[in-house]
């Protein structure tokens, strides 16, 4: 294992955070005072969404007249990305703040590079991203896909409580109609519009309140899963590359950034 392929650990008062660069560059733990608040095992912690976010319709995408067709990994659409899936390289590593890269290589088909940062604090933590191309303009997505476990030791499931402007209704095949209508009841898998910003609350009750927040529009909320709850912000909502594309451009990179702020109950 190379020196870029190491696990990096942050450590900030109790909160301890550990990254894994070799596995997509996902946050592999996060512990506050000791507990965990990410699921472990097989789909584990914080995974990064780029560059897209959710399912891409068929998998395929335009960019102007060209067409592109990406793997159905799954099918009948592409999710989640290809960062997840790619060793990342280690920047810089420093007392609170680790930042590392990597270059977008096929099956994306255009050349560019990828940052994702991390700041500890004491009471937060603070991920970023940045998107930036080699060469020719192009439609992408960043955002973050957290397993936060439902229960986190005290015998009591968390507490989801957000107020969106607008739900994307979901069709049968999984993706937005189109269709902005009023927020749901959950269970979610589901996209959210926030224009004022994403801002979430978790609460376990007793133990810990942890709020996701970012400047970014657009969160999805997954609690399908009897162990894990998913808050993802995001830059785009599912098959965005298609329905509402953000271009990366030679003079303006896609930036995304988003804080978790938590305190004891």
């Amino acid at each position: 294992m190379s020196s870029s392929e190491k696990d990096v650990r942050l450590s900030v008062g109790d909160a301890e955070l550990t990254v894994n660069p070799a596995n997509g560059c996902r946050i592999s733990s996060l512990r506050i005072g000791g507990t965990e608040l990410l699921r472990q095992g097989e789909r584990y912690g914080c995974f990064p969404m780029v560059p897209w976010c959710g399912r891409t319709e068929n998998g395929l995408f335009h960019n102007g007249d060209v067409q592109h067709r990406l793997p159905l990994n799954s099918p009948p659409h592409a999710i989640h990305g290809t960062g997840r899936d790619t060793v990342w390289s280690t920047a810089r590593v420093g007392e609170r703040e680790a930042s590392f890269y990597y270059d977008l290589a096929d099956p994306w088909p255009y050349p560019g590079r990828v940052t994702q940062t991390f700041e500890l604090a004491e009471d937060s933590l603070t991920l970023a991203f940045g998107i930036e191309t080699y060469g020719d303009s192009f439609p992408a997505q960043a955002g973050w896909h957290p397993w936060f476990l439902r229960d986190i030791g005290g015998g009591k499931n968390v507490e989801i409580a957000f107020d969106a402007a607008w739900q994307e209704e979901r069709g049968e095949n999984h993706l937005p109609t189109g269709r902005r209508i009023p927020p749901l009841p959950g269970p979610w898998d589901d996209c959210f519009g926030m224009p004022d910003g994403v801002d979430v609350t978790l609460v376990w009750p007793k133990q810990l309140e942890l709020t996701v927040k970012s400047r970014a529009e657009w969160v999805v909320i997954y609690d399908e899963q009897a162990e894990a709850v998913c808050v993802e912000p995001q830059s785009g909502p599912p098959n965005g590359l298609n329905t509402d594309p953000r271009y990366v451009t030679p003079i303006e990179p896609l930036e995304i950034a988003s804080t978790w702020s938590w305190r004891r109950l």
